[in-house]
């Protein structure tokens, strides 16, 4: 079960690198808050702590699956951009970088052995978080860019989730807090700049100075 789910996930990390609608974006965010939470549900279901598993559960499938995409839509709509920008690597290009990220994470999951983290877990976390700083790296747009720290903040999640039930309550609070104030700072910047500049880009920003 949690192989099918995990093997989902790395699906959507490979779709979202090639994506060129921002609903597609909203759309496979969160679906990974659902994955997330199936796989966090699989994984905590046996421990004692039923207040961490109750948090996870509010964590993944509460604000990674609903609230944020929501905030997202909302920042679409305030933005009126509905696709990446012209200028961005094309999408053959951007899998062929998602692929070569794949590859890595196999290595270097295979290479880092710590402890009682489990490796698949370990290889899907570093493939997100390479997926993520991709589509940082490989957009124009601000949106594609909160779009990749969220994708990155899931990669961070999968670590936490690499340890099992053994997972702390303050690494989960600590990860939320984050994924919030991430989003509601990053949410409110780019709807700002969306009313300034009707098409905002990265290197738009420099004008924001003047």
């Amino acid at each position: 079960m949690n192989l099918a789910i995990i093997v989902l996930f790395g699906v959507t990390l490979m779709y979202i690198s090639i994506a060129e609608r921002f609903a597609t974006y909203l759309k496979l965010v969160a679906l990974q808050g659902v994955l997330l939470f199936l796989l966090a549900f699989s994984e905590l279901s046996g421990a004692n702590d039923l207040a961490s598993l109750i948090f996870v559960v509010a964590e993944t499938l509460i604000f990674k699956a609903i609230a944020v995409p929501v905030l997202l839509r909302n920042i679409v709509k305030k933005m009126k951009v509905a696709k990446v920008h012209a200028k961005a690597v094309p999408a053959f290009y951007s899998l062929l970088l998602v692929l070569v990220a794949m590859g890595v994470s196999v290595v270097l999951g295979d290479m880092l052995k710590i402890g009682n983290i489990e490796k698949i877990f370990m290889i899907t976390a570093l493939f997100a978080v390479f997926t993520g700083l991709i589509l940082v790296i490989t957009h124009k747009k601000i949106f594609p860019h909160l779009v990749g720290f969220l994708v990155l903040e899931n990669g961070v999640f999968m670590f936490s989730l690499a340890v099992g039930s053994e997972m702390p309550f303050l690494v989960n609070v600590g990860i939320l807090l984050d994924l919030f104030a991430s989003v509601l700072i990053l949410g409110v910047f780019a709807s700002r700049i969306g009313k300034r500049l009707n098409d905002p880009d990265v290197e738009d920003l420099s004008s924001l100075k003047d």
